[in-house]
């Protein structure tokens, strides 16, 4: 039989975030970024969120290397997860193992990983592939895309993109490289969906920075400018713009300081001599003069900018005349901890800039007319659009046949879902095993579907604990009951609730007699439910009831 090419999706096709794709051929697999996402509402308590890697773990033996696009958060964050699995050399840019070193040593495991350095048309061979690197320009620096030639053709994964005519040379699209890779014949494109609902192009950084500097130029305090840590073409932007205006500037906020000097030691930010200061000296400079770089743009609670919002930041207080400019996309579910801050800074005297009422973001990712040109660039047979929540994928792949391809050639998968090729062609097959791991603390897939379920229902009805204790030898009561509610009712208000409430559990011990088998577990049994009928009948509300009984 002849051997088939395998794309498999372990994660980012159906939804935003957990990006992780496998390319299998024969005796030899290569994974593409290993990325987490951050829980949704309903996964209470859950630090974050990685792909199910069963299907690593099943064929570990194949495994040639790991490669990776770019430094975010979606594509690297579950690598130290990955390495628990299977330990191979990885492959990515300096900005991007310079992240992914940071985030190793916090988890004990950078000196047992072979970390490989890798530049933009730089060729690479992996078992049965030949890989090469292509540089793409995105919201951080470094990134690439990867051309991975396999027996049956050329499979271009496009990283996340855009095409972007205004970058500095070394940080555009190399649009060159990816029609070579057309002319040639292309086999599959695997393209970045994030944008495709939006028309046109993305609009330029540069234009960005012409809006920071009018936006700066009209201030007369302090710039408070807050954009994604990883944003480090905006922050070398706001460097220059203080260097212009001989202001001094401050990084403030963990992230941001990390990122800072991660691209300080790799050469991509350029910091003139004495701009910088720290924040200790914030008022040793007029405020006209100070341009503070931070953290907090998504409204996260113990952020730098939160802080300064909610008046408790140590060395930062928040004042008339100071400009806040967050300039970031809101990232969906976090409008309203964002918007919290908003108000607290104008309660606070703040003038505030964000991104529904100037324009000081650019995505990074491609908008419709760019995805169309890397099609007519690559000239693929068959269309994959990957990276994006189902309407996405579909939108994708109806502007793919829009551009020519047609439908028979598209094929819309989802995580799990084996694309197949050999020489008759290809098609959507199988499913292997995938989805989602909970990570809270140190914990990994510990938390199911069960817990969250006694997790939303505690948040929303709290809890009655019940303690009593029986004589082993007659059965009779001595000590208790004893209630205490959490989240429930105010004991105080409501006292005769939980007074009844003991009544409740006496009859329950009044009607299970000293000679019933296993008394104590059917007393539980009966106090739970008999507790849940009475609080559900006077109050309308179902607490969880935890009973604690002992016989001493």
């Amino acid at each position: 039989m002849t051997n088939q090419l395998k794309i498999i999706p372990l994660g980012g096709l159906g939804e935003i975030g957990l990006n992780m794709m496998v390319v299998e051929y024969g005796g030899s697999l290569i994974i593409i970024d290993s990325g987490l996402m951050f829980p949704e509402d309903y996964m209470l308590g859950v630090d974050f969120v990685i792909p199910n890697m069963d299907y690593i773990r099943q064929h570990k033996s194949k495994v040639a290397g790991i490669l990776l696009t770019h430094a975010h958060e979606d594509h690297i964050g579950a690598i130290p997860y990955l390495l628990r699995e299977v330990n191979v050399p990885i492959y990515g840019t300096s900005f991007t193992l310079g992240v992914l070193q940071h985030k190793l040593e916090e988890h004990d495991l950078l000196a047992a990983v072979s970390l490989n350095e890798i530049f933009p048309r730089q060729k690479l061979k992996l078992g049965e592939f030949e890989i090469e690197f292509i540089r793409v320009s995105h919201s951080v620096v470094d990134g690439v895309g990867i051309a991975i030639r396999t027996p049956l053709g050329t499979v271009i994964h496009t990283g996340d993109f855009k095409i972007s005519h205004t970058n500095s040379g070394d940080m555009m699209t190399d649009v060159n490289r990816f029609a070579r890779y057309g002319e040639e014949g292309v086999l599959v494109l695997l393209s970045d969906s994030t944008n495709v609902e939006k028309e046109g192009y993305t609009i330029s950084d540069k234009q960005i920075g012409e809006t920071l500097e009018r936006i700066t130029a009209k201030s007369t305090g302090r710039m408070i400018v807050a954009p994604f840590a990883s944003s480090i073409i905006r922050i070398q932007q706001m460097i220059d713009i203080a260097f212009r205006r001989g202001s001094k500037i401050i990084f403030n906020g963990r992230s941001i300081e990390e990122t800072v000097g991660i691209a300080k030691r790799l050469g991509y930010l350029n910091i003139p001599d004495g701009i910088e200061t720290e924040v200790e000296h914030l008022d040793e400079f007029p405020d006209n003069r100070i341009v503070i770089i931070t953290t907090g743009s998504q409204g996260e609670p113990m952020s730098a900018l939160a802080r300064m919002a909610s008046g408790i930041h140590k060395q930062v207080k928040i004042r008339k005349g100071d400009t806040v400019i967050l300039s970031s996309k809101f990232i969906p579910g976090n409008e309203k901890a964002i918007a919290k801050i908003i108000n607290n800074l104008y309660r606070r005297g703040a003038d505030v800039i964000y991104e529904k009422i100037s324009d000081i973001h650019v995505s990074g990712h491609a908008f419709q007319e760019e995805l169309k040109l890397m099609i007519h660039l690559t000239k693929p047979r068959y269309f994959i659009p990957i990276h994006g929540e189902y309407r996405h994928l579909t939108l994708h792949a109806r502007l793919a046949e829009q551009t020519g391809i047609p439908g028979e050639r598209i094929l819309l998968a989802e995580n799990g879902q084996s694309v197949i090729f050999d020489e008759s062609g290809g098609r959507v097959g199988g499913n292997v095993a995938t989805g989602r791991v909970l990570i809270d603390g140190k914990g990994i897939g510990d938390v199911g579907k069960s817990i969250l379920k006694e997790r939303r229902v505690l948040s929303e009805e709290g809890f009655v604990a019940v303690t009593l204790a029986f004589d082993e030898e007659t059965g009779i009561i001595v000590y208790g009951p004893e209630i205490v509610s959490r989240g429930f009712v105010f004991e105080t208000e409501t006292g005769h609730l939980l007074d009844d409430a003991v009544c409740v559990i006496l009859e329950v011990v009044e009607d299970v007699k000293p000679e019933t088998p296993n008394r104590i577990e059917v007393i539980r049994s009966r106090m739970q439910s008999d507790l849940r009928k009475y609080f559900n009948f006077t109050i309308k509300r179902r607490p969880v009831i935890l009973p604690f009984i002992l016989e001493v």
